[in-house]
């Protein structure tokens, strides 16, 4: 009798068990939902006035390079100045052989004493007038060549500026090489190619700031002096040339620059500089948004950096809850509780 009635209770023992076991595993469930939240900060994106800005790379040179040489080969007789010399327009530089330059003097005074006497017999009729003209003539092709001759003897600095090179010593004959180098170092120049996309927006005497490796966050300062008139097919940029100020003479050129545009402000979303990650192995940047209670992934185009923030050109906008902290557990969908805003 007690057998038989176990055995009718048997599927209401059953049914019981199987609600406790759901009742349970719901319990478990939520459980595990709630330790599976991760816990993060977060900040809203703003939209802020941001200066628009272009920077490009480029080598400072000089703005003008003078090589001094005489017009033909001939013995150099001395040099007068180092390199490193600074040296200002109209120098005298380099003092070549000068025994041909006597020689074309000492004809020069000949015919100038010919010339004096041919003109007395003139006036007494002694010399027909076309004697005269003709050693005139001569005088003046010679005065002519001994210039010339002056200017390759006595080689004179056309611009004020600095000897960069020297390729002789006194008493080497020149032959191909330049004596000497001079360059202007104030002003200096640097050529740097702009994207294709600015090329409506640059002007010539727009102002151009420049950061010189050498001397870390020092500022200086210049202007847009040159615009190429076509674009390169290729890379799609076109050459502009920036005149660097040099007054101080701290800037060489050689030297490694990294020249900033400027167009003016415009407004940009901005976030943190703690929002923004690298995806590992590749150069993608992107942004945790939450939406829902749970974390998206947002892959974003960077502007500059501004401080400790970015500028946002793409991927999130505006009014978009973007995580700060608590990234290393994050995935695309996964569950977050906001713990600071």
């Amino acid at each position: 009798m007690k057998t038989k009635k176990f055995f009718s209770l048997l599927p209401l023992i059953g049914i019981t068990m199987l609600i406790s076991c759901s009742q349970s595993k719901k319990k478990e469930d939520t459980a595990a939902a709630v330790v599976a939240k991760v816990k993060v900060n977060t900040t809203v994106a703003k939209s802020d006035s941001v200066e628009k800005t272009a920077t490009y790379t480029a080598t400072v040179k000089a703005d003008v390079i003078n090589q001094i040489t005489p017009a033909v080969p001939g013995r150099i007789e001395k040099i007068y100045v180092e390199i490193g010399d600074r040296v200002h327009k109209g120098q005298l530089l380099v003092q070549m052989d000068a025994s041909n330059l006597q020689q074309q003097n000492t004809q020069l005074a000949n015919l100038e004493k010919d010339y004096a006497r041919y003109s007395e017999l003139l006036k007494v009729g002694g010399i027909a007038q076309q004697s005269v003209d003709q050693i005139k003539t001569q005088i003046d092709v010679l005065k002519t060549a001994i210039k010339n001759l002056q200017d390759n003897t006595q080689l004179l600095s056309p611009i004020s500026g600095t000897v960069t090179a020297r390729n002789y010593d006194n008493g080497d004959v020149f032959a191909q090489q330049p004596v000497l180098t001079v360059q202007q170092m104030n002003p200096l120049k640097a050529v740097i190619n702009v994207s294709e996309s600015y090329f409506s927006k640059v002007k010539t005497g727009m102002p151009v700031h420049i950061k010189l490796e050498v001397y870390e966050d020092e500022l200086f300062t210049g202007k847009v002096t040159l615009i190429y008139p076509t674009i390169d097919a290729n890379m799609h940029t076109f050459g502009t040339e920036v005149t660097i100020n040099n007054s101080d003479l701290k800037v060489r050129p050689g030297m490694y620059a990294r020249v900033t545009l400027s167009f003016g402000f415009g407004e940009s979303i901005v976030v943190p500089d703690a929002a923004v990650q690298k995806q590992a192995g590749a150069n993608d940047k992107y942004v945790y948004t939450v939406e829902n209670g749970v974390a998206k992934y947002n892959k974003v185009e960077l502007g500059q950096r501004l401080g400790d923030k970015y500028e946002i050109l793409s991927g999130i906008k505006e009014g978009d809850v973007v995580i700060t902290a608590g990234h290393a557990r994050l995935i695309d969908g996964t569950a977050v509780e906001i713990i600071k805003e």
